[in-house]
């Protein structure tokens, strides 16, 4: 539905109620909100909460509205506006009301004050999918940042922060569950060796939460050891990000490789021989496998050869070794669940 596209007759003005009342049920986000607006109008929309210190734009950008924009106030301090540089068309003041409404709706009121700025909680707020728009920007804005300024997130694995992270300039940092949180705004300097990290995506501080939750998705791939670095960036994990973010664990439990693998691990020297079995996906040889397990090369062959006959298929072949090495990474996988 285009707004151009529409005459102001009364099923038309049903229409564009229908379509903000739809916003409003859905319970989208307020950033969800502007875009679907911008889309219906045709241009650029936004909404500004003056006291809140909100000014959020359907373009992504963190600004108020411009001159000559129309506005409707929802608030004493809220208000809603629409770019229109041509003409204004038949349906916009029932665009802008019932924008108004919806505005009014999904911002809702901050239930509390933020914490202070040396306090974790704002980090947890800005990472938190649950949180609303407006409660989110605003903490970004505690911290000293512009909610559409392009902001990195880090998951650190470990009981403590590396110093060197730390020291970084503009960082921002929350122990969440067994990760850390690191949150920078200038691009990451070189990252520290010897501790494991996800890197996700670099993304408009508002979208925050999609970056921490890639991040968290890389730092299971690092955790996983060779061939995996210890430090994995989210946008180079390309189709192995949409198997980590798609399967559950009991999807891939079902999986009879990786129950194989399960019932291998049990039996005695277990642990041992699916050791061997990752060092043969990392190094692609069995003889460079017992170098890097420090085991003699007549251990790693009656290992392998236990392995194959446990899992039903030969490691020789290239379908075979990648047979093994996704059979690998799904329990992993699904053992770091979240």
């Amino acid at each position: 539905m285009r707004l151009s596209g529409l005459d102001a007759d009364a099923a038309n003005a049903v229409r564009v109620i229908g379509f903000f009342d739809g916003l409003v049920t859905g319970r989208v986000s307020l950033r969800a909100c502007l875009r679907q607006t911008a889309r219906l109008a045709e241009c650029p929309v936004g909404v500004t909460v003056a006291g809140r210190g909100v000014s959020l734009c359907s373009d992504g950008t963190d600004r108020a509205a411009p001159d000559g924009a129309l506005t409707r106030d929802f608030s004493d301090d809220g208000q809603v506006w629409v770019e229109r540089t041509g003409a204004r068309l038949p349906l916009d003041d029932i665009l802008l009301e019932r924008f108004a409404i919806a505005a009014a709706l999904l911002s809702g009121p901050v239930a509390t004050p933020l914490p202070e700025l040396g306090d974790a909680a704002p980090v947890e707020l800005v990472l938190s999918s649950s949180a609303g728009d407006v409660e989110r920007a605003r903490a970004i804005r505690l911290m000293g940042w512009d909610p559409a300024a392009p902001l990195t997130v880090l998951a650190v694995e470990g009981d403590a922060t590396p110093e060197p992270v730390r020291r970084w300039p503009g960082v921002r940092i929350a122990r969440l569950g067994r990760v850390h949180a690191v949150l920078l705004t200038p691009c990451p300097p070189a990252l520290p060796t010897g501790v494991r990290i996800g890197v996700g995506p670099r993304l408009p501080a508002l979208q925050a939460p999609e970056s921490w939750r890639q991040a968290r998705t890389a730092l299971r791939f690092a955790s996983m050891g060779a061939p995996y670095p210890d430090i994995v960036r989210a946008d180079e994990l390309g189709a192995l990000m949409v198997i980590a973010s798609r399967l559950r664990g009991e999807e891939i439990a079902e999986a009879a490789d990786v129950t194989a693998l399960d019932t291998l691990a049990a039996q005695p020297h277990g642990e041992d021989t699916l050791q061997v079995l990752r060092a043969l996906c990392a190094t692609g040889s069995a003889r460079k496998a017992a170098a890097a397990v420090y085991r003699h090369h007549s251990t790693i062959a009656d290992r392998l050869a236990r392995a194959e006959s446990h899992l039903g298929f030969s490691f020789t072949t290239p379908a075979g070794r990648l047979r093994l090495e996704l059979a690998l990474l799904l329990r992993h996988l699904r053992d770091t669940a979240e």
